[in-house]
């Protein structure tokens, strides 16, 4: 059994969809990023990519690679999958929370999960998503940014 972290953020812009494990979720901000800037997924993928030992989103998928411009994270999270199971893991389960000040992402969190446990290959039961603000200090609190924290388990 082997545990890893992950941990993303990105600026928050006009004229960008807001797009979170998967869901693009109405808001009038987006992430601002290389990719679709989905710092759910991005801290997922880092999060498995550290208990194999194999880097980080960086490593595998870099902001100066047009390949991976305006690219789907659901993907590089499938690509990371793969990565890891080429190395013989599998997945147990993925706890992730997402700090946002706005907007409210209670009614997104199914969805989020079932695009995840999806990618993933496990049951949507091994995927635990979790959102909150930081009560308006900070980075996340003033809205110029949402950061998502995760820890995977695998074996």
């Amino acid at each position: 059994m082997r545990i890893g972290h992950g941990y993303d953020v990105h600026k928050l812009v006009e004229g960008r969809p807001l797009v979170l494990g998967g869901v693009t979720v109405p808001f009038e901000m987006g992430l601002l990023g290389h990719s679709d800037a989905d710092v759910l997924l991005h801290a997922i993928c880092d999060a498995l990519l550290g208990a194999a030992a194999l880097g980080d989103i960086g490593k595998h998928f870099p902001d100066n690679d047009n390949a991976y411009l305006n690219i789907d994270s659901r993907i590089l999270l499938k690509k990371t999958v793969g990565l890891l199971s080429e190395k013989g893991y599998r997945i147990v389960n993925i706890d992730a929370t997402v700090i946002a000040q706005k907007p409210k992402l209670a009614p997104f969190i199914e969805q989020m999960r079932n695009n995840i446990a999806e990618d993933c290959g496990v049951s949507v039961c091994d995927i635990n998503i979790k959102a909150t603000t930081e009560e308006g200090l900070g980075f996340t609190g003033d809205l110029s940014g949402i950061s998502a924290h995760a820890v995977c388990l695998i074996e």
